[in-house]
């Protein structure tokens, strides 16, 4: 679970965190609608190979959130055989692992919104968010991509004069100077009925999960059969140089808390794409107090079936969806945080 910010680095923060930058208008991507098939890098480089295979020749490097267009999908019986799916793209082959598939979707803005908080989706491959550090003064901060969810708080003036939604990042939940604004076309508003529960009928201790560490996959039962079965990446389970294990736990846990949306990483005050920063991650289920251990969406990375998390069960945004609705306790959406003993979870 990310750290919790203290008044003393608040103020630091607040002070020292970032520095102004000229703004620029809001990224513009309308000309990539109509079902484009496009990804967008999603780590500091990702190489382009002759070959749908991992030993073939590098052509070339694509670099951090760059947007390609997708001639078609791939499957290959070369490495890395636990993720098969490669995309055939100008000049050659783009492994599926550190992408995100992306679509464009502008979306209407409402006139004006009803007071609490509004969960939204970024419906855009990325866009980038600003804090209003006094009137008329913008600067840049988090870049926030596709497939996040976020909490909408309200409407403003952005700084192109069109209408961009206020953010209230649970992170910074306690101090208003901390929202930052994001142009309102390119989120959607979630409809409450995107997250009423799924199967309802089943009496809560019917249903569990079972979490195969060796086999990189996630089941789920309702009274012994199985409703979701899927590939998932869990902690990383080598020791970094400073000693600290990213495995995930193995165990019998229960979900104990619910958050549409989650800050993630760190709570630095930067904008800086490279940053270990991941604000809005979707849908997250806790299971595992101590260390805060969950499920949730995924948008940096797509290599499912391979470790690659800080301790925490990876999934497809979609099926963390799912999974989010389908677990008890139900969610209240009205709230950023929903908790109570839920469904039952082994990781072995």
């Amino acid at each position: 679970m990310s750290p919790k910010l203290s008044r003393r680095n608040f103020l630091k923060l607040s002070g020292l965190g970032i520095a102004g930058l000229a703004f620029r208008p809001s990224f513009d991507f309308g000309e990539l609608q109509d079902g484009d098939q496009i990804l967008r890098v999603a780590t500091t480089s990702a190489s382009i190979h002759n070959q749908p295979d991992e030993a073939s020749k590098i052509v070339f490097q694509r670099f951090r959130d760059e947007i390609v267009n997708i001639y078609f999908e791939v499957h290959s019986d070369k490495a890395p055989l636990f993720n098969p799916l490669w995309y055939r793209v100008w000049g050659g082959y783009i492994h599926s692992s550190r992408v995100q598939k992306v679509t464009v979707k502008i979306n209407n803005v409402p006139s004006s919104l009803t007071e609490g908080l509004h969960a939204a989706e970024i419906t855009v491959p990325y866009s980038q968010s600003y804090l209003l550090r006094k009137q008329n003064t913008w600067t840049q901060l988090y870049r926030l991509y596709h497939s996040s969810v976020h909490w909408v708080i309200g409407l403003a003036d952005g700084p192109d004069g069109e209408p961009w939604y206020r953010i209230r990042d649970e992170m910074f939940q306690s101090f208003d100077n901390l929202d930052y604004y994001v142009p309102a076309k390119h989120m959607r508003l979630i409809d409450l009925s995107e997250t009423t529960p799924i199967s309802p009928e089943v009496p809560p201790e019917k249903k569990r999960i079972e979490v195969s560490i060796a086999r990189q996959e996630l089941t789920a039962f309702e009274d012994g059969i199985v409703v979701l079965h899927t590939k998932i990446s869990s902690g990383q389970d080598y020791q970094p140089p400073v000693g600290v294990s990213w495995k995930t736990p193995t165990g019998n846990f229960a979900i104990q808390t619910k958050m549409p949306s989650k800050h993630m990483g760190g709570g630095q005050l930067v904008s800086d794409p490279e940053a270990y920063i991941l604000p809005g991650v979707s849908w997250v289920s806790f299971f595992e107090p101590e260390n805060g251990v969950a499920f949730h969406g995924t948008y940096w990375h797509q290599n499912f079936g391979g470790q690659m998390s800080h301790g925490c069960v990876n999934m497809k945004t979609e099926e963390a969806k799912w999974l989010f609705r389908w677990v008890t306790p139900k969610v209240d959406m009205t709230k950023m945080t929903t908790t109570g003993y839920g469904t039952k979870v082994k990781v072995y």
